[in-house]
């Protein structure tokens, strides 16, 4: 009976995925936006208006980097005036899936101390 030897290769964590969870929570209003979207509230000012503390600058940055993850699609209406409005796309639903899951084995931590 030969002995087989058997090589794994070194496995590395997932980079983009990590960026991106990194990126997100590092963005403190990133979560706040998505419990507004949740809500129905999908215009920046009427987000704005219902977040204290909340400025359009910020949050501009907030949304563009959402766009660019594709976490959130940008949809602008020609109309006068404009209308902008931002909505979850099926990627950003899977990628709040996963924050939903790091939030819950944080509740665990957090439970065991």
């Amino acid at each position: 009976m030969k002995n087989k030897e058997k090589i794994f290769i070194r496995k590395s964590g997932p980079t983009e995925s990590a960026k991106m969870v990194e990126t997100i929570y590092g963005c403190k209003w990133s979560l706040t936006v998505y419990q507004l979207l949740a809500n129905q509230i999908n215009r920046p000012g009427e987000m704005v208006r219902s977040v204290d503390g909340l400025t359009t600058k910020v949050l501009n940055q907030c949304l563009k980097k959402n766009v660019e993850f594709g976490i959130l699609e940008r949809i602008s209406y020609h109309e006068v005036p404009p209308r902008v409005e931002y909505k979850v796309t099926d990627f950003g639903r899977q990628f709040m899936g996963v924050l939903d899951e790091l939030e819950k084995l944080q509740r665990t931590l957090d439970s065991k101390r």
